[in-house]
């Protein structure tokens, strides 16, 4: 695909704290710690190209805002790090709000199914670099609104929809294994990237250095990791001199 694998490093956001939770159910609570924007500055020490924020608040609309922790870690981490920010972006306010930020990519999921033309618009008007789709899948398909709602859309549907609406890149999260740091189901994502020539981004599962190098040799872009981060399972340094081990024996 002409672009370099990228390890990336996940901040969920919730009531203010970094957090992960298992399958994203909100009282199973993996990891939780003050200062997110101290988090994000750890990981940007450590050498990561990118980070992956995600408003949990947002994404299950339950009132918190945490614009004012996206705001400051983007102004500190803008010039040394590209940032994608997903989680309840379903109007065009807020997708701008992001953009003007200065968010590299901002995360459509709910909003594919719901709002196409919002992210077609954004495509357009931004190009479709900067526009990424969410595929959440549980049990072959599609889930929304924060994971509590699975329709009857099939993978290859929904990668065709997002494809047709001007996505840029695809995030691929297998949810019957997120949060569990039991491995990854690499059959599901060489599925996924049977269907697309466009960037994908794995995540959910991901515990392991032959995870990644599995997902990484399968096709995809990159990976996002959380749990295995958070809970010592993986030390992103492992990872990283993995990823430029990789490269220098291109």
């Amino acid at each position: 695909m002409g672009l370099e694998f990228e390890i990336i490093p996940a901040i969920d956001l919730k009531g203010g704290r970094c957090v992960q939770l298992q399958q994203g159910k909100r009282d199973a609570v993996l990891f939780s710690a003050e200062n997110p924007v101290k988090i994000a500055l750890h990981w940007l020490s450590l050498g990561v190209s990118r980070l992956h924020i995600i408003d949990l608040d947002a994404a299950l609309q339950v009132g918190y805002d945490n614009f004012g922790i996206i705001t400051e870690i983007v102004r500190q981490v803008k010039g040394r790090a590209k940032i994608q920010v997903g989680g309840g972006i379903r109007s065009y306010k807020a997708a701008l709000r992001l953009l003007n930020l200065g968010v590299e990519r901002i995360i459509f999921g709910t909003a594919m199914l719901r709002s196409p033309q919002l992210v077609r618009r954004i495509a357009d008007e931004f190009s479709p670099r900067r526009v990424m789709i969410a595929l959440d899948v549980r049990q072959g398909k599609v889930a929304i609104d924060g994971w509590r709602e699975v329709t009857g859309i099939e993978l290859r549907a929904a990668v065709k929809m997002a494809s047709d609406i001007g996505a840029g890149s695809l995030l691929f999260t297998n949810i019957d294994v997120e949060g569990m740091m039991a491995g990854i189901n690499i059959a599901i994502i060489k599925e996924i990237l049977s269907y697309t020539t466009l960037p994908v981004v794995v995540s959910g599962g991901i515990t392991t250095l032959e995870d990644i190098a599995q997902i990484e040799e399968a096709g995809a872009s990159g990976v996002v990791i959380g749990s295995a981060l958070y809970t010592g399972k993986l030390r992103l340094e492992e990872a990283l001199r993995l990823r430029r081990r990789q490269d220098s024996n291109l």
